[in-house]
């Protein structure tokens, strides 16, 4: 068996993620295309992580790409997570993911209207919302869920979900306008406000693309799906492959065997890597990146060890999500986070030497001088960072 040792495949992540020195892309959609997709749940990831793999990147360059060419979509995807995708992408990501999580939001709504006693026939309940949001969004042409549910009191109907001390109560809008764009029936258009805000108008997705999302049998998406992640992450074990799509074993090995493809020894697993991939990267020059919470690079895999060492539990919390991270030749070293008065801030975990952190402060000038008097506020940060910004 054919070995890839770990020097390759940081090798990779620094020529194929476009963060070495030379890499680094002419678009925005060039960088999204390195990593599959970018993570939009923090809306101010998107623009991060774009930032770090585009030359001469620009706020404006990546709004034009997704709000006006719309060759990126942004869209419920891989793990019940949101994303910011390529536009020929969206009907893969919509089959091989989406279609399955929508199905179980749906039914979940279900058990929680039943629950409530809102009505006898929850499915009809919703059907009928469902059908005046859509009525309501398409007579406006874009809208913000609170301008839908002043539009119908039936959107404005609240919905208790959950139980005991996680129950909240929402409006049905604001459950339902999601829904719908996990349908594949709505697109999450401008945002309010500026690049960091993640309050999104909602847009029929005929009006968005111009057509509705092409209909691909799941098996076909799974497979081009993790074509296109294997070229951008391979080699990569099982575990990984089900961890970044969500798949089941029998999906990540239903696609694996629609994928022609190597199995490889690595450093502590079995990997895969694309049939035709496997001539070896010649070694980029060193270099140092700041990625932001969530960035796909760091969240690319499950079987870290090999680009995170023993850093997870400081620099990541419980659930496996990442926060901000401090990167040298293709290892995490150190987090980031960035103070109330705009001073970005770092620490090193490791001693990596003084040209790493030459490199990191230089990185780190570069960052703030980018962000100006932007203020980040991201979703969650784990408690290194945390401390960090104070």
């Amino acid at each position: 068996m054919m070995r890839i040792e770990v020097e390759e495949r940081r090798a990779r992540v620094a020529v194929r993620h476009r963060l070495s020195p030379g890499a680094q892309g002419e678009t925005p959609l060039e960088a999204t295309r390195s990593v599959v997709a970018l993570h939009s749940t923090d809306p101010a990831t998107v623009f991060l992580s774009a930032r770090a793999r585009t030359d001469g990147f620009s706020i404006g360059d990546l709004e034009r790409a997704l709000y006006e060419d719309r060759s990126l979509v942004r869209m419920l995807g891989m793990r019940r997570t949101l994303w910011v995708v390529p536009r020929d992408l969206a009907a893969v990501v919509d089959a091989a993911c989406t279609r399955v999580i929508a199905a179980r939001e749906r039914k979940r709504l279900e058990r929680s209207v039943e629950a409530a006693g809102v009505d006898g026939d929850p499915a009809g309940w919703i059907a009928e919302r469902l059908a005046a949001a859509l009525e309501a969004l398409e007579s406006r042409g874009e809208a913000f869920t609170a301008d839908l549910t002043r539009a119908d009191p039936r959107l404005a109907e609240k919905v208790r979900l959950g139980a005991g001390r996680w129950q909240i109560e929402a409006s049905a809008g604001s459950r339902l306008l999601p829904l719908l764009a996990a349908e594949g029936v709505v697109a999450r258009g401008r945002p309010r406000g500026s690049w960091v805000s993640g309050q999104y108008r909602w847009v029929p997705i005929r009006a968005w693309l111009g057509a509705d999302l092409e209909r691909i049998e799941p098996a076909a998406a799974h497979a081009e799906l993790l074509r296109w992640w294997l070229g951008a992450f391979g080699p990569a074990s099982e575990t990984d492959i089900r961890w970044w799509t969500g798949w089941t074993a029998r999906e990540t090995r239903g696609a694996l065997g629609a994928v022609p493809h190597v199995t490889v020894e690595l450093d502590s697993a079995t990997g895969y890597v694309l049939a035709d991939d496997l001539e070896p990267t010649p070694p980029p020059a060193p270099w140092a990146a700041l990625l932001p919470t969530l960035d796909p690079t760091t969240m690319g895999w499950k079987e870290r060890g090999w680009y995170l060492g023993a850093h997870g539990p400081t620099l990541f919390d419980s659930n496996g999500n990442a926060g901000p991270t401090v990167w040298w030749d293709g290892r995490v070293v150190g987090g980031w986070s960035q103070r109330k008065d705009g001073e970005i801030v770092w620490e090193l975990l490791e001693d990596v030497g003084m040209e790493a952190r030459s490199a990191v402060e230089a990185e780190t000038e570069r960052l703030a001088a980018w962000l100006g008097d932007v203020r980040l506020s991201p979703g969650f940060l784990p408690p290194f960072q945390r401390a960090l910004a104070r």
